[in-house]
């Protein structure tokens, strides 16, 4: 079986895409530590937004202590037409 050049050069890439995506390989990253159940969340800060525009001040994690946090994270895409 023959194979042919563009096939080659796909079977190629494969393969060293197996070698190069080995854990060993990778830049040593530290494992994220998880929360336990009850453990207070550490304090961040993002760049809040309505509806109607972006706001001046950043909004912290820390401003809603002792209530019910939910995040919603949206990507929107800009495209013509």
């Amino acid at each position: 079986m023959r194979l042919s050049a563009s096939a080659l050069v796909l079977v190629l890439a494969l393969v060293a895409g197996l070698f190069l995506a080995t854990p060993g390989s990778a830049q040593d990253v530290p494992e994220p530590e998880l929360l336990a159940i009850g453990e207070m969340a550490p304090d961040f800060a993002l760049t809040g937004a309505t509806r109607y525009g972006i706001l001046q001040d950043p909004v912290r994690l820390s401003d809603f202590r002792g209530e019910v946090v939910v995040l919603a994270f949206f990507f929107r895409v800009r495209t013509r037409g």
